[in-house]
């Protein structure tokens, strides 16, 4: 406790001494606040760093606060970086603005940003880990700051940093800092007019990726805010981007890539395993599941979950946020996008039951922590899709589920499993929506492939396992039944009569979407998971 002496001035903290000895160890949590960061001199060093780098990069000046214009809070957001075997590499500090308290119109105007989508980084990989290009990834440091800011924006002076001789001034913002809802689309121009100054051109299918094409010299660059990843058929020419790119930006070349965005990826002679591993085991510590006993599929055969059933949880966050991870987790292992598709469903107003079937997933999950997508070297640039749908399964709606898996080769790239946004009159309507939802993904994939320079020597096959669905693709048949499904029956029908898509019957046994349409049995889950080359780690040692 505080206490004032007799002539009012305040009498220092005296703390006890277990807070002094917990005090001195290295800090094991992140904390929340500034004032249980300070307790650490891990943490302060951290946020002296922060604030040296502000002040380095110009980032503002004190001047006295407006009389009318808004002012933006700012608070200090905290971090343990971590290797990929989980040990700590540095703590992190950074300073935020609470874009909150921004004004549209006044304290900012446009905010959109693209970001690297995941389909076009497997693609990349695959394609440079195929043709044995390296694979580099970079990390712009206080990357936000080196956007421009265009609108007159203030900021409070950071907690813990005020300024001594002007402790009632505010910050004129001079750089978008962290936390302004424009800042992301400010650096993302800095960078790529930078990027198109070296040479590079931007593509169109995926505005993250970046191509440089010149002579014999072909270099890719994925761009997700502030990581990078570089490769290219030219050594060389990557170390001199790299050198370039440093010349402007204060960056850390990370070498050979091992953990971008999360995703662990390692290397196992000719495979490029794929995985979130530490991930997974700090959601399952967070959800009191890291000892739970693990089960043989995420979703039980034939389960049909309903908005009807259960009771109400009485706070659903936990169910929301853990969801969500789960959709990240989807990033490495396509197997439980159906599963967790069906628990999204139930976000606003989730029971019970969707709980247990939320934690089945968890505890699937549990039991195959290792497994990841593997990308393997080969020649083979063959274009395939298998399309799928289940038929009015929701019990609520009777609306279909259209999943998809699309290969380069033998590398899975792209997948989806997702509500359709009608009610289907037949199993071949939504197998026929399926078909169309999935040719599109095809062509955009085509149109991505074409702006790498890679060309295809035959058409996309797309494989279904419904006769009839197939025929309408192949057949210029419109009658009552099928004059509603027009849009979709040209869209594919001119896509196989231009000789850019195949549709091809393929049996139910061999249909490797259907993994991602319905709940199924052991054996047939795991002989599809194998299919879509999610394995374990272990099980690539020795792999040729």
């Amino acid at each position: 406790m505080t206490t004032r002496s007799r002539d009012n001035t305040r009498t220092p903290r005296v703390f006890p001494d277990f807070v002094t000895f917990h005090a001195s160890t290295p800090p094991t949590t992140e904390p929340r606040t500034y004032t249980q960061a300070q307790k650490y001199t891990e943490w302060c060093n951290a946020m002296q760093t922060e604030i040296d780098a502000l002040h380095s990069a110009q980032t503002w000046v004190l001047v006295p606060p407006p009389s009318t214009t808004n002012v933006v809070g700012c608070k200090w957001v905290f971090r343990i970086k971590r290797h990929a075997d989980g040990s700590v590499s540095r703590y992190k500090a950074r300073l935020v603005a609470k874009g909150y308290h921004q004004t549209e119109g006044i304290d900012y105007t446009d905010t959109f940003s693209p970001v690297v989508k995941p389909t076009t980084i497997r693609l990349v990989l695959s394609l440079a880990f195929s043709l044995g290009w390296g694979i580099r990834q970079v990390d712009v440091n206080n990357a936000f700051l080196h956007g421009d800011l265009s609108e007159t924006v203030y900021m409070a002076q950071p907690p813990g940093f005020i300024d001594p001789t002007y402790p009632h001034h505010v910050c004129l913002l001079k750089k978008a800092i962290y936390g302004l809802k424009q800042a992301p689309r400010a650096w993302f121009s800095k960078l790529s007019n930078t990027l198109l100054e070296f040479g590079f051109t931007q593509c169109v299918s995926d505005t993250s990726l970046f191509i440089y094409c010149h002579q014999s010299v072909t270099c890719y660059m994925l761009v997700y805010v502030d990581d990078v990843i570089i490769t290219g058929n030219s050594p060389e020419f990557v170390s001199e981007v790299v050198s370039r790119l440093h010349s402007r930006f204060a960056l850390k070349d990370l070498g050979i890539i091992s953990n971008f965005l999360g995703i662990e990826a390692t290397t196992h002679n000719n495979v490029l395993h794929l995985s979130q591993q530490r991930y997974l085991l700090e959601l399952l510590q967070r959800t009191g599941l890291s000892q739970c006993k693990p089960l043989s599929t995420p979703v039980s055969s034939g389960q049909q979950l309903s908005k009807h059933t259960g009771v109400l949880l009485p706070d659903p966050s936990e169910y929301r946020s853990t969801v969500g991870a789960l959709q990240y987790l989807v990033l490495t292992r396509p197997e439980i996008a159906y599963a967790v598709n069906k628990a999204s469903q139930f976000l606003q107003n989730p029971t019970d039951r969707h709980w247990i079937a939320v934690k089945r997933i968890l505890r699937y999950l549990k039991g195959t922590i290792t497994h990841g997508l593997c990308i393997r070297r080969s020649r083979n640039l063959t274009l395939h899709a298998y399309a799928d749908a289940d038929w009015a399964g929701c019990p609520d709606d009777r609306r279909s589920t259209t999943g998809y898996c699309v290969f380069l080769g033998p590398n899975l790239i792209s997948w989806s499993s997702k509500k359709q946004h009608t009610v289907a009159r037949s199993s071949t309507e939504s197998e026929y929506r399926a078909l169309a939802h999935t040719a599109a993904e095809l062509r955009w994939i085509m149109s991505l492939l074409s702006e790498l320079r890679v060309s295809l020597s035959f058409p996309p096959t797309l494989w279904c396992d419904n006769i009839g669905a197939t025929y309408l693709a192949a057949n210029p048949i419109l009658h009552q039944r099928t004059k509603h499904l027009e849009i979709d029956l040209h869209f594919i029908r001119d896509m196989v009569l231009s000789r850019t898509l195949t549709v091809k019957y393929v049996s139910t046994n061999s249909q490797f979407a259907d993994v991602l349409t319905k709940g199924l049995m052991a054996d047939r889950f795991n002989d599809l998971r194998i299919k879509l080359s999610v394995l374990p780690a272990a099980s690539l040692e020795g792999a040729c």
